[in-house]
């Protein structure tokens, strides 16, 4: 069986960008910020692609 990390909430990537939860949501109609799936009615970041995507933001 393969662990895997659980998905973050909008919250939890908030938390770990320390940024607040409306800039995220901005980001999103701008579409800029980490990839994010919509599962249901919810937006869930993979932390993976998370950390990829701020290293290659930084790196630019």
């Amino acid at each position: 069986m393969t662990k895997f990390e659980p998905l973050w909430g909008v919250e939890e990537l908030s938390e770990y960008l320390g940024i607040p939860v409306q800039t995220i949501r901005g980001w999103r109609t701008k579409n800029y910020g980490p990839p994010a799936r919509k599962i249901g009615k919810h937006l869930r970041y993979d932390p993976a692609k998370v950390r990829d995507w701020l290293e290659q933001d930084l790196a630019a």
